[in-house]
């Protein structure tokens, strides 16, 4: 009797043992897609107190969320900390000078005096965004570089980051490392 029960442990154990090893050959498949997944940083911001900035709010953080792949940014749930926070103001547009680190915070200002001098809400509000994923002033600069601000003059329109203000961001958050490049935290203020 003994030595049957020993026969039935043996099997259980043999049964066990194969059932594991069928298992571990076939987890290795999944593990690139989860390293991939961890790259894209995500980054909250909070547009609460920018009232008559939503529609170029929505459309500057578009731009970013269609043009750099491993950033992507998100309205923060009401009540939650969110990294950039942005808000109205009657002066002149400005933002801390990051990247802003997921769990860090930011702040974007969107000033009214830049509106009333004629420069495009949906360019301020990307430009400033930009700030606080790392990008300087690039002054004076074309129009086709969103980082030269007022310098374009106020017939420009555009919002979106040309190549090498794509790949700058990238770069900082490569890998999903953001945390690990340290933010300038300058406040940079976008007078003309």
């Amino acid at each position: 009797m003994l030595e049957s029960r020993w026969f039935k442990a043996v099997g259980v154990a043999a049964a066990i043992t194969l059932a594991t090893a069928t298992a571990a050959q076939a987890a290795p498949a999944s593990a690139p897609a989860a390293e991939n997944a961890s790259a894209v940083v995500t980054l909250r911001y909070d547009d609460s107190r920018a009232g008559g900035w939503e529609a170029a709010i929505a459309a500057g953080v578009a731009s970013w969320n269609s043009n750099v792949d491993n950033v992507k940014l998100v309205e923060a749930a009401p009540g939650t900390r969110a990294e950039i926070q942005i808000v109205a103001t009657s002066g002149w547009p400005q933002a801390t000078l990051g990247p802003v680190r997921p769990g860090g915070q930011v702040r974007v200002e969107l000033g009214s005096q830049a509106v009333a001098q004629g420069h495009d809400k949906t360019r301020i509000a990307a430009h400033e965004i930009g700030h606080s994923l790392g990008l300087p002033d690039t002054k004076p600069g074309p129009c086709s570089q969103l980082m030269s601000g007022s310098s374009a003059g106020v017939s420009c329109k555009n919002a979106v980051p040309n190549a090498a203000e794509q790949s700058r961001v990238e770069s900082a958050y490569a890998g999903g490392l953001a945390p690990r490049v340290p933010a300038d935290g300058r406040v940079l203020v976008d007078a003309s």
